[in-house]
């Protein structure tokens, strides 16, 4: 845990040095091109802006095009201003060229900034909205529920009737040595199949 602390700390330290020289640099270049006062330390926390501006857009995923060429213009802005402090410019005589460049930056530092800002967004996060969204099942019609199986009718048998089927079932129970069946019954008597099933529920 120490040791990673340690390493944070390490970046951190970094950073803020990096980040003061190049304020520093970019701060003489904007004096030197004629910008004084506030204005002179307005110019590197423009460039370093528009540098960061340019990363985030490349971290999200979308509209790289867009983020590498406002981070190539920021990045070329910024080391020039550090290259050109290092003795290879003469800063009490800037041609007109650089001050030509320090002049227009805030108007183009400040149509970066806009692009950047306003650029369409990847849509992942409506999508992850979409699937962290409980999914919402549609009801379905409810069923009828089934009718009930009307019963048989009650068929009426005559008594004369159910004795002679009496003396059929013996007879052919005598003949066969077997039961009546009802199939053979309804045959035997010549009734309907609901007839014949009473008649044998009487037998």
């Amino acid at each position: 845990m120490r040791a990673q602390l340690a390493r944070v700390d390490a970046v951190l330290v970094q950073a803020v040095i990096a980040a003061a020289l190049s304020l520093a640099h970019l701060h003489d270049v904007a004096s030197a091109a004629g910008q004084d006062g506030w204005k002179a330390w307005a110019y590197p926390v423009s460039v370093d802006l528009l540098l960061v501006a340019a990363w985030r857009r490349l971290r999200t995923g979308d509209a790289k095009a867009a983020g590498w060429c406002w981070f190539v213009i920021a990045l070329v802005a910024s080391l020039g201003a550090n290259v050109a402090t290092a003795g290879l410019l003469d800063l009490d005589q800037v041609p007109a060229w650089l001050r030509i460049l320090v002049a227009g930056w805030p108007a183009v530092a400040f149509l970066g900034g806009t692009l950047l800002a306003h650029s369409p967004q990847a849509p992942h996060e409506e999508t992850e909205d979409a699937e962290g969204a409980p999914e919402v099942v549609p009801e379905l019609p409810a069923q009828p529920a089934p009718e009930p199986t009307p019963a048989p009718p009650v068929v009426s048998v005559p008594a004369a009737l159910v004795e002679h089927a009496r003396k059929v079932a013996a007879e052919h129970q005598t003949r066969t040595g077997a039961a009546i069946d009802n199939p053979t019954l309804r045959a035997r008597l010549g009734v309907p199949a609901p007839m014949a099933d009473a008649i044998a529920a009487q037998l």
